[in-house]
């Protein structure tokens, strides 16, 4: 009698701890997206303060993250899959919401670090694009305004080759991660260490528009906590180094050392490159027109005063390596919570060369269509983040919370890292802390970029409850069963093996 083979494929387990972390060398590309818009409305010496602060705080929850992923080694996702394994016998909605948050948070990487390299292309190399009639048009579909210009080319050019490079499987993503990491060390030292023995630096160059008197005033507390909010998104985002979990040859091992040095490198960026680019440049000369292109082109003219174009082209290259970074961690969140059982089995599916290709497709695809409505000029890359990342910290508040869940319902797992007792409460202040964020942060974020907080909003609250739709249909057609408000948990490994799980055909 004839059977039929089954082809069952799994992430290969084909990088180390270090790999791991040269994937995580994206995150300073996010901080390069995202400076100049907050020194525009912190000043330098807010900018300084509020991003070193925002990144400590990240490296604390990296911390804490490690012992999660020593918990679930097989699991593909990352603090997004913790979030619904510690929620799942409370609220079995709060999974699929935190995957799709999670996911969308890394996804848009693509576009809006995209379209910054486009930026900075054109106004270094090709200025004449930026008034040319070829390069320039703008539209309305069903009352959706649609943009297109020379940096949205480009941006589409290289998310094309980075979907080609991440689909032929883990290894092209880490060369590609080697050798654009390796390129952005370079810009990153000259900004970092150089101004200083130059005498370019300055600190009359560094101001503050905060007024730390004011709690509520637009340009007071609330601005801070608006764009601490903000921050999260590029400060918080070592913890990329989970998603790969199950990839790594010693799982244990090293996530966890993955994790704690990817924290320590961004505390040291994050703090350094801020005070190196404004105190160079000057926070009065950033405008809302050069905040991109010319506030690098010029700060890296004024300590090298030659070699720009090198330099702009070496920083073009660690944004590609952010682009590559959010599509391994972003095409990986999907299939993770598609493999839970989360959402459609179409985004759980891997290719031939072991990697989520269709996860990856879809990522490709929602960034066209978030330049083409979205990136109208360089403002528009912070628009496409702020657009993210409410789905990104609310992530965040589940993943903490989650922690504390863990340490009470399944005290006796194995937990190869098990950190001290004194964080579980510096965990219960992270999430307070986070929960602040979320409530404050969302309500008020068009003071980040000023436009309306609703237009961006309204957007991610949409893609939150898409993920809810598709959870319900993976549930009640895919899998034909009845929709609960809970799940059964085990509290031992060896216990989940009598749990039913989803299906995958």
């Amino acid at each position: 009698m004839a059977t039929a083979a089954v082809e069952e494929r799994e992430l290969l387990k084909t990088i180390s701890w270090f790999d791991g972390f040269v994937v995580a060398l994206a995150n300073p590309s996010f901080l390069i997206t995202g400076l100049g818009g907050s020194v525009l409305g912190l000043g330098g010496w807010g900018a300084v303060i509020l991003w070193t602060t925002s990144v400590v705080i990240g490296a604390l929850h990296n911390y804490i993250y490690s012992e999660l992923a020593s918990m679930f080694p097989k699991l593909s996702g990352g603090i997004a899959i913790y979030a619904h394994e510690a929620w799942k016998k409370y609220v079995s909605f709060v999974g699929p919401v935190a995957a799709f948050g999670y996911w969308l948070g890394w996804s848009v990487v693509l576009s809006a670090t995209g379209v910054v390299v486009g930026f900075l292309v054109q106004s270094q190399f090709y200025t004449s694009s930026a008034t040319s009639g070829f390069w320039n048009a703008h539209g309305h579909f069903i009352g959706i305004p649609l943009y297109f210009s020379f940096p949205i080319a480009l941006t589409i050019i290289i998310i094309i080759a980075i979907w080609t490079f991440n689909v032929i499987g883990m290894r092209p993503t880490v060369w590609v991660g080697y050798i654009t990491g390796a390129l952005l060390l370079i810009p990153l030292a000259v900004i970092m260490f150089l101004p200083y023995i130059t005498g370019d630096w300055h600190a009359s160059n560094l101001h503050s528009n905060l007024n730390w008197h004011s709690l509520t005033a637009d340009n007071g507390i609330k601005l801070a906590i608006v764009w601490l909010y903000v921050m999260c998104w590029s400060s918080y985002g070592m913890e990329c180094c989970a998603t790969f979990a199950p990839e790594y040859h010693d799982t244990a091992r090293d996530t966890g050392k993955a994790l704690r040095v990817a924290a320590i490198f961004g505390v040291i960026v994050y703090g350094l490159l801020p005070l190196g680019a404004v105190g160079t440049f000057g926070d009065k000369n950033v405008t809302a027109d050069n905040y991109l292109g010319q506030f690098y082109a010029s700060t890296f003219h004024d300590i090298l005063g030659t070699g720009t174009g090198v330099a702009i082209l070496l920083l073009c290259a660690g944004i590609v390596l952010a682009m590559n970074t959010a599509t391994a961690d972003g095409s990986r969140a999907l299939y993770g919570i598609a493999q839970d059982g989360m959402t459609i089995r179409w985004l759980g599916k891997l290719n031939r060369y072991h990697v989520p290709a269709n996860a990856m497709t879809v990522d490709a695809i929602l960034n066209i269509v978030l330049l083409f409505t979205y990136a109208s000029d360089p403002i528009g890359s912070l628009k496409i983040l702020v657009f993210s990342n409410l789905g990104y910290v609310l992530c965040h508040c589940f993943a903490t919370s989650g922690f504390l869940f863990l340490r009470r319902d399944r005290p006796a797992w194995p937990r190869p890292i098990k950190v001290a007792s004194p964080w579980v409460a510096v965990c219960g202040l992270l999430f307070l802390f986070d929960l602040l964020l979320l409530i404050v942060g969302a309500a008020n974020v068009g003071l980040a970029y000023g436009a309306s907080t609703r237009s961006t909003l309204i957007p991610s609250l949409a893609v939150l409850v898409i993920a809810l739709g598709l959870y319900v249909y993976r549930v009640v057609v895919q899998e034909r069963q009845p929709l609960r408000l809970r799940l059964p948990a085990p509290t031992m490994p060896e216990d989940e093996a009598a749990l039913p799980g989803p299906s995958t055909v």
